[in-house]
């Protein structure tokens, strides 16, 4: 069981890029994370015990979503009933992780590639959303949801079909979850963020695209030239400040640049 602190946040894809960003400076803060990938970090395991936050990771793909949203519920449900369950100030859940498909025309995809780029971008945040709220709607925490977007749900791109979807799809659910939780007295807070253009992998798979089958090519690569792309750590740090922020939750979604 993870031991008890102020702040408990629950992050997806917490092994690579912002998140792995997000999970040490939370971390960093002293905070309770449990952290979410297909695969366990010993930095971050280090990095807890040198900083003082506590650390849990669990290795779990993302894609198999229904069950690991069932052991979140009752992860939550018996750290609730444990003697620590009303010490935290609040309890998030930050959806982060997302995985692109196949970068080329939708009529090339393949269809259990597109099924694990929905099921990660879209179906595991709905579903633990819902165990998150539903393992935690007594609790007298301020509770959070924070999901990350992208512009790209906002703006289409060509042989990019999936993951715009995906992201569009979060944006929708997350006004959709807004207008739920402001019905109740400790309704949760919750967003759906854009953070901007980072240098992670993600970043590396479209500059490493064929040209012929993605036509934006050419911009990725100049915005890696032109140095515009942020760090995972200035992205991260820059989420979490706007998670901080009093008046998180007034926007259901939102871009980190605005």
């Amino acid at each position: 069981m993870l031991l008890m602190k102020k702040h408990l946040t629950l992050l997806t894809g917490a092994s690579r890029g912002m998140g792995f960003a997000m999970a040490r400076q939370l971390l960093t803060q002293g905070h309770s994370v449990l952290g979410i990938s297909r695969t366990a970090q010993d930095a971050l395991t280090q990095h807890a015990v040198r900083s003082g936050g506590t650390l849990l990771q669990w290795t779990h793909d993302l894609a198999d979503s229904a069950a690991l949203g069932a052991r979140l519920e009752r992860w939550l449900q018996d750290a609730r009933k444990g003697p620590d369950g009303n010490a935290w100030a609040s309890v998030t859940l930050i959806n982060n992780a997302g995985v692109l498909a196949r970068i080329g025309p939708f009529s090339e995809t393949d269809a259990n590639d597109l099924a694990r780029a929905l099921r990660v971008g879209l179906e595991a945040p709905m579903q633990l959303t819902a165990a998150f709220l539903r393992a935690t709607e007594g609790w007298p925490a301020q509770r959070k949801v924070l999901n990350i977007s992208s512009g790209l749900g906002r703006r289409a791109m060509a042989s990019q079909a999936a993951y715009c979807a995906a992201k569009a799809g979060l944006d929708h659910f997350t006004r959709c979850l807004a207008l739920d939780e402001a019905l109740k007295s400790n309704g949760a807070k919750v967003c759906a963020l854009a953070p901007g253009v980072i240098d992670t992998d993600m970043q590396g798979q479209l500059r490493g695209a064929d040209e012929s089958a993605f036509p934006d090519r050419a911009n990725f690569m100049k915005l890696k030239s032109d140095r515009l792309l942020s760090s995972p750590e200035e992205a991260a740090s820059r989420v979490l400040a706007y998670l901080a922020r009093p008046d998180f939750g007034t926007q259901p979604v939102a871009d980190i640049r605005d």
